[in-house]
């Protein structure tokens, strides 16, 4: 079989080779042109797949390494038969850990706690249900928004978006891109929706999709100051994106949340199961990751320091969110070599840590957000 592959996916070469010859090429330079002779094609987020990509082509398998698929016509690969699967799912937990990041580095710099906060999370599917466990192990109180779920589930414990814009201090984004519908989420934020937001003025955070904030109303919003701070790891027009709302960010990433190792090699396993099961081949391959940078910490926490001033020290050893703002404000020209050339970024649990005069509240803190407590 020939594959074409975005090189950017992690170990597509040795969990696809095995399958037959694998030609990698940049997600937004594959044409129909490149694909027209392939049987499986291997994308990201940058590359949309559709009829205009696949017509007159003999691919037969399409996966994406991502858990949002707004990039994919999947309604046209199922009229035409072509196989798919997503990694949904997949970089959940690294996402999570970003939101960690965030609000402590947040926390932080406007000198308040995030145990004295309320929390609205818009969208609690794989990604939003890691972040609710985590804000509530920070002591957080949570309003949890999601309307398809709540259809169709009955949950009692979610509120209408209303009460999470007049009740939170910190409202983060974790929904799809969809455009059709009682539910679309293009603009989900836009010039209306932030105007209801300077009432109480919270911290926005999107680490979803860039739509679904209209980012030139947003711009608006932070200069007439109707929000409290905003932290974007998403941009509508990417890798093209407003040096001036970057500008006003309080942090501002490019598109990195998901993009621990332990994500990235997670999102290749499923898709290469998903390929193999398709093509009715054993899957025999798993991914092998280097040891972590940071395999352990150690720390004394001195008597009377602030619990939440630990949390943050430790989480920004294992991962300093404000590395990677200081690197797209740099040179916001290269976002997407940011991408292709990102660090090595371990999760949490891969970290042993060893904390010395912690109170058991502490420790059990960092527990639940998955370090290993040595």
């Amino acid at each position: 079989m020939k594959i074409v592959a975005d090189p950017n996916i992690p170990f597509v070469q040795e969990a696809f080779g095995p399958l037959g010859k694998v030609q990698l090429a940049p997600g937004r330079e594959i044409t129909a042109g490149l694909v027209r002779d392939a049987d499986v094609l291997l994308v990201r987020s940058v590359t949309p797949v559709n009829a205009a990509l696949l017509d007159g082509s003999r691919v037969k398998f399409v996966g994406t390494a991502t858990i949002g698929v707004d990039h994919i016509d999947r309604g046209y690969l199922s009229q035409t038969g072509v196989g798919f699967a997503s990694a949904q799912g997949s970089n959940a937990n690294s996402v999570a850990e970003y939101m960690v990041a965030a609000m402590l580095e947040m926390a932080h710099r406007q000198k308040f706690r995030l145990r004295d906060k309320v929390l609205g999370v818009i969208g609690v599917g794989n990604v939003g249900s890691r972040v609710v466990r985590y804000a509530k192990a920070l002591g957080m109180q949570v309003l949890q928004n999601d309307p398809p779920r709540q259809r169709t589930e009955k949950l009692t414990h979610f509120v209408p978006l209303d009460k999470v814009l007049a009740g939170a201090d910190i409202i983060t984004l974790h929904v799809p891109l969809t455009k059709l519908g009682a539910d679309a989420t293009f603009h989900l934020y836009g010039k209306d929706r932030l105007a209801v937001l300077q009432r109480r003025k919270p911290i926005l955070i999107n680490t979803s999709r860039g739509a679904v904030v209209d980012n030139l109303a947003l711009l608006k919003a932070i200069d007439g100051e109707w929000l409290g701070g905003a932290v974007l790891d998403v941009w509508e027009g990417e890798p093209k994106i407003l040096p001036e709302l970057l500008d006003v960010m309080d942090i501002g990433t490019p598109h990195v949340s998901g993009y621990s190792l332990d994500g990235k090699a997670n999102g290749t396993r499923m898709i290469h199961r998903a390929a193999c099961e398709f093509f009715g081949t054993t899957p025999g391959w798993e991914p092998s990751l280097s040891a972590p940078p940071i395999p352990r910490v150690e720390l004394t926490v001195s008597s009377g320091e602030d619990e939440e001033e630990v949390l943050r020290r430790v989480v920004r050893r294992v991962y300093d969110i404000t590395d990677d703002d200081a690197a797209l404000r740099r040179d916001i020209r290269a976002f997407d070599k940011l991408r292709a050339e990102y660090p090595v970024r371990r999760e949490f649990f891969n970290t042993e840590l060893v904390l010395r005069g912690a109170s058991k509240e502490l420790q059990a803190k960092f527990a639940a957000l998955g370090f290993k407590m040595g």
